[in-house]
């Protein structure tokens, strides 16, 4: 099974990277998630080294341009030497390929192989559309897709393809959960933070973990790094839930003009 939570890595990098996941594995954390267009899976792979990470479970991600059977095979042998680990716990398909130039079932049958060889123990997919998931489920069945990582936070709350992921049994990974900073400054999640002794970051967290998703925020600070693992915590009333629910204004952060059409 793949953690609730753990410590996204996305624009972090070098020495300072490394002494955060090291940090992070210190205090208890149990994934750490990484991708190889993040271009800091060796500092991420120092870090597993140096410390007591056997139980950590670490996730990876395959680029766009690395989707071809034989690519998939080449870039997760690249990722576990960087990595340092003989079998990454998890490889999602970072973002589906373009107008489907590299059809999902090839990509899907080459993570299968990569599995069967070693290279990974589960593998998922991120950015994907209800479309794309249900295509995934169909051709590699749902018990192998461990999850789906799309951007969730309180204002943008992708409901059809989380209400999706629910009916098909694949995981939520919510990433950007605290909007890039932007929960801090919501008077709603600071007023439910003040009722908790809490701050508002926390109750982003912990809103997403009430919903059962895996969340994955990301700091480049210590404190930080020990304030997001504490909203494990913390406890929401339904009213507080309801009131979050509502913050909803499906304010898509990441967009890129290789994204998929979204739902």
């Amino acid at each position: 099974m793949i953690p609730n939570f753990g410590m996204g890595t996305f624009r972090l990098s070098g020495s300072s990277l490394t002494d955060l996941v090291s940090e992070a594995i210190e205090m208890g954390y149990s994934q750490i998630d990484t991708a190889q267009f993040y271009d800091n899976e060796a500092d991420v792979g120092k870090a597993l080294s140096q410390t007591q990470s056997d139980n950590v479970f670490v996730t990876t991600k395959v680029w766009y341009e690395s989707l071809k059977y034989q690519q998939v095979l080449d870039s997760l042998k690249t990722s576990s030497d960087k990595l340092q680990r003989d079998c990454i716990d998890l490889a999602l398909i970072h973002w589906p390929s373009p107008n489907d130039e590299v059809p999902l079932e090839e990509t899907l049958d080459a993570l299968a192989e990569a599995r069967e060889r070693g290279l990974i123990k589960h593998f998922g997919v991120s950015n994907f559309t209800v479309d794309l998931l249900q295509r995934a489920v169909d051709h590699a069945g749902a018990e192998n897709i461990m999850t789906n990582q799309i951007e969730v936070h309180p204002f943008m709350q992708n409901r059809k393809v989380t209400e999706a992921c629910e009916k098909l049994g694949v995981k939520v990974t919510a990433y950007l959960p605290l909007a890039k900073g932007a929960v801090m400054d919501n008077s709603t999640l600071k007023r439910i933070a003040v009722e908790h002794d809490a701050s508002a970051a926390q109750v982003a967290l912990a809103w997403e973990l009430h919903k059962g998703y895996v969340a994955i925020p990301s700091t480049t600070k210590v404190s930080h790094l020990r304030s997001n693992y504490e909203a494990q915590k913390l406890r929401l009333t339904d009213e507080n839930m309801a009131d979050i629910d509502a913050l909803d204004e499906r304010d898509r952060l990441i967009d890129p003009d290789f994204a998929p059409h979204w739902d």
